[in-house]
């Protein structure tokens, strides 16, 4: 039986080596680094800080013949940062207070910061200047003066940045959207309403 004829031994060449080394070792890395940032988010269990209106009271609700609308409120919201090892930063906090689409005020916040576990309550002692009505506005005034009830809308936003350990800067969007159903009695009101992050 005849010997087969082997040509000469064919050598891997060095650059394939190399790169088949940098892939394994990127291989490895990313997956240490999968598993450290896994395991630092069930150890410190990072939660989106919020904003909620904790109370609203309604002082002055006028209307008169003119049509001419003034409003005096105090609202209070407060900032909330349920992280145990992480304080949280909030900026470009602006939001604004309305009346059936007429803007009351704005209501806005410097930079500020929340220890871990802690809270901050803004208070937003409101007084507007006279507003003119449209007729339709002024017709939904008497409306809520006549039912001893008067709604206002909040809306708007605020950002939240937070450093959570090893795995780095976090930063969400905060909405915020609440009616404010005020007595015209003075009774002053506690909203369930809080912020949805994005």
């Amino acid at each position: 039986m005849p010997k087969p004829v082997l040509g000469p031994e064919r050598r891997t060449n060095p650059l394939i080596w190399c790169a088949a080394i940098i892939c394994t070792l990127l291989t490895i890395a990313v997956i240490i680094t999968g598993m450290v940032v896994f395991i630092g988010y069930m150890v410190i269990r990072p939660k989106v800080p919020q904003m909620s209106v904790v109370s609203a009271h309604l002082d002055k609700f006028s209307y008169d013949m003119a049509s001419v609308l003034v409003v005096k409120v105090s609202i209070v919201i407060k900032a909330e940062n349920d992280n145990s090892k992480a304080h949280a930063n909030f900026y470009e906090t602006s939001y604004t207070l309305s009346f059936h689409g007429v803007k009351i005020a704005y209501l806005n916040a410097d930079p500020f910061d929340v220890p871990s576990n802690k809270s901050i309550d803004l208070y937003y002692p409101v007084e507007s200047s006279p507003i003119p009505l449209k007729p339709e506005e002024g017709e939904i005034a008497e409306l809520f003066l006549r039912r001893g009830q008067v709604v206002f809308d909040i809306r708007g936003n605020t950002r939240t940045r937070w450093r959570v350990g090893i795995l780095g800067s976090v930063k969400f969007w905060l909405h915020l959207n609440c009616q404010l159903k005020f007595p015209l009695n003075g009774t002053t009101i506690y909203p369930k309403c809080s912020t949805k992050s994005r």
